[in-house]
């Protein structure tokens, strides 16, 4: 697996991430994208979305919804994909096997926030992004589509950040979407059955 992953980032990713800062790299891009992925730490501010959501009779299936799809993405994404994989980040490759140093990085612009210690594949921050944008997506247009505008900020942050490949991204756009999809099922299907049984006559 490590072979493969070194494979993809000298013929895919890297270039794409080199791409990136030689072509979009700006005084302000360099602000406001560390502003950008703090909003992804942890999932913390969307978990907190869900939170508030469930306390509001009309969004709080997107909340459970979301709620359901995060505990998903933490579960099978950062407890066990995340270690399986375990795929070494961008500058750490850099570092590794392209003989670059720690002044290269820092001198280039490449590292504009804290080095994560965890592992690149999958994405948290990607994977939870998505996750709550397309709970909120499928059940509320209005508000799901400037979700999704911050959830691809977000994803698109981590690349210009360097703390992830594309492929690391790609795949946690699809995984969150997913996991989504199966939270939003999950909690129709409970709505369904409790709304069955409150509806049958007691005995």
């Amino acid at each position: 697996m490590a072979e493969f992953f070194g494979m993809l980032a000298e013929s895919f990713d890297l270039p794409i991430l080199d791409w990136i800062q030689a072509n979009l790299q700006s005084p302000f891009m360099d602000f406001i994208m560390p502003w950008i992925t703090l909003l992804g730490d942890a999932g913390i501010f969307w978990i907190a979305c869900s939170l508030i959501m469930m306390f509001i009779p009309k969004y709080r299936k997107i909340g459970f919804s979301m709620a359901a799809a995060l505990l998903m993405g933490v579960v099978i994404c950062n407890m066990i994909m995340k270690p399986a994989f375990a795929r070494i980040r961008p500058y750490d490759y850099q570092l590794q096997f392209m003989g670059r140093t720690w002044e290269d990085l820092l001198l280039t612009g490449k590292l504009l926030v804290e080095t994560p210690h965890d592992f690149s594949f999958p994405s948290g921050h990607t994977i939870a992004s998505f996750e709550a944008c397309i709970a909120i997506l499928v059940r509320n247009k209005k508000l799901g589509i400037p979700a999704t505008v911050l959830a691809i900020l977000i994803a698109f942050s981590r690349m210009y950040l360097y703390v992830h490949y594309p492929t690391d991204v790609i795949a946690s756009v699809i995984l969150g979407s997913l996991f989504a999809l199966i939270g939003t099922w999950i909690v129709n299907k409970a709505a369904a059955i409790i709304a069955e049984r409150k509806a049958k006559p007691s005995v």
